[in-house]
C-alpha cells in the first residue's frame, strides 16, 4: 500500500482528513469514547504493573477457592489446549452481561490472566502476538474498565509442555 494512503487510511495523513471527520467537523459517535479509553489505559499501567504474578504463585493462586482462571483467546485457541481449570470468554465477546455470565457479579472476584505470549512455544495454540497487542493488555484494561478490579496476570513466558503448567490439550 503507498505510504500516503496508508497513513491517510489510519488517520495520520495531514493532506486527507481521517475517517469519521469532514473538514475540520468530528463527527461523533456517542457510543465510542476514546479519550475515556485512553484515560482508562492510563489508570490501569500502575495497577497492572502491581499485578503480574510469578508462575509458581499464579498457579497456586488458580487453585484458591473463587478464583477465576479467564482466559480470553479464541473459543478454537482454547479448544487445542489451555491451562488445566480455566475459563473461555473469547475477548471480542466481551460486555456487561457476557462478563456477569462468566465472571459473575462480585466485581471483587479475584480474576487470573494469562494469554499467548505467555508461552515460549510460539506454535498453535498460542502463536505470539505482537507486543503492544498481547491480549493481556487489553484483557486487563477491560476487565477494570468493566468494574473488575481484582485482575492478576502471570508474569512469566512459560513452556505448555511443562508438566507443572497442566496444559489441557483439545
Amino acid at each position: 500500500m503507498d505510504r500516503r494512503l496508508f497513513l491517510s487510511f489510519v488517520g495520520l495523513g495531514a493532506a486527507t482528513p481521517a475517517l469519521g471527520q469532514s473538514h475540520g467537523d468530528e463527527l461523533h459517535n456517542p457510543q465510542i469514547d476514546y479519550p475515556g479509553f485512553q484515560q482508562l489505559t492510563g489508570d490501569v499501567g500502575s495497577l497492572r504493573a502491581e499485578r503480574l504474578l510469578p508462575f509458581k504463585r499464579f498457579k497456586k493462586e488458580a487453585a484458591s477457592p473463587g478464583t477465576l482462571l479467564l482466559d480470553a483467546r479464541s473459543e478454537s485457541a482454547f479448544r487445542e489446549g489451555h491451562i488445566k481449570g480455566a475459563i473461555n470468554l473469547p475477548f471480542p465477546d466481551f460486555n456487561a452481561e457476557s462478563l456477569a455470565e462468566t465472571v459473575g457479579s462480585n466485581v471483587h472476584r479475584r480474576i487470573l490472566i494469562y494469554c499467548n505470549n505467555n508461552f515460549s512455544n510460539r506454535t498453535r495454540p498460542v502463536p505470539m502476538k505482537a507486543r503492544p497487542l498481547a491480549l493481556n493488555i487489553q484483557t486487563f484494561i477491560n476487565l477494570v474498565g468493566y468494574g473488575y478490579r481484582n485482575v492478576w496476570e502471570l508474569a512469566d513466558v512459560i513452556d505448555f509442555n511443562d508438566p507443572k503448567v497442566e496444559w489441557v490439550r483439545g
